[in-house]
């Protein structure tokens, strides 16, 4: 069963007033391409709902988690430290449990170890990402596709009819072949606002990630009490 198949038999169940035509009938006049448009459209709901779950985990830091980890710093309780970091499970967290287990090793290899730790988080975070990029800008095109075929089988049908052509065959042609371009302007739409809403996000929770950095690194080249 397609797409297009299914949207039909739910629609039969939904109410239309007569002269009218229901979203889903309408859906369903587009094409064929309507089908890679609505499986573009489920990805991309998809990728937002799971990224915005991620980065609400990821920016849960305790807020006595700097004062934690300097405290048992300061006074050399390592263990200690390790110990606070392994019970928050963020980036930020994991980047300062590998700079505590650094901690002996010259300063540059701390921050190294910070830094690797600070990629491959970022990286984790920007999972998708790209691929919400690909849905804002190849939505769009397919919808405008959809439109240039439809456009071609209008004419066609013009072509094949004989004698004068009546305007509702040439109105109902047209506006079933401009339904891909409104539908992939809308999932592209909604694409390219969910990715740069996503994308502000993750910077925000980098400058975060890189604030508590650079205090970690500053509280090692502290003296000693």
């Amino acid at each position: 069963m397609t797409v297009l198949s299914l949207l039909l038999q739910i629609d039969e169940i939904l109410p239309v007033d007569e002269g009218s035509l229901s979203l889903l009938v309408l859906l369903t006049k587009g094409g064929y391409m309507m089908i890679p448009l609505i499986i573009l459209w489920i990805t991309a709901i998809y990728i937002f709902i799971e990224r915005i779950l991620v980065l609400k985990h990821a920016s849960k830091t305790p807020e006595n988690f700097q004062n934690d980890i300097r405290e048992k710093v300061q006074v050399g309780a390592i263990n200690e430290a390790k110990l606070v970091c392994s019970k928050v499970d963020t980036p930020v967290a994991r980047m300062v449990e590998k700079g505590i287990a650094r901690i002996g090793a010259n300063m540059s290899n701390i921050e190294a170890s910070i830094e690797n730790i600070g990629k491959i988080e970022l990286n984790k975070l920007e999972k998708n990402l790209s691929l919400l990029a690909t849905i804002a800008g190849a939505a769009p095109m397919i919808g405008f596709l959809g439109t240039v075929t439809g456009m071609i089988q209008a004419f066609i049908s013009i072509a094949q009819e004989e004698g004068a052509v009546s305007p509702k065959l040439l109105s109902s042609g047209i506006y079933e072949a401009m339904i891909t371009t409104s539908v992939g302007l809308f999932v592209g739409i909604i694409a390219y606002l969910g990715y740069n809403y996503l994308v502000t996000r993750v910077q925000k929770l980098v400058h975060n990630m890189e604030f508590i950095s650079i205090d970690f690194i500053e509280l090692l080249q502290e003296p000693k009490k």
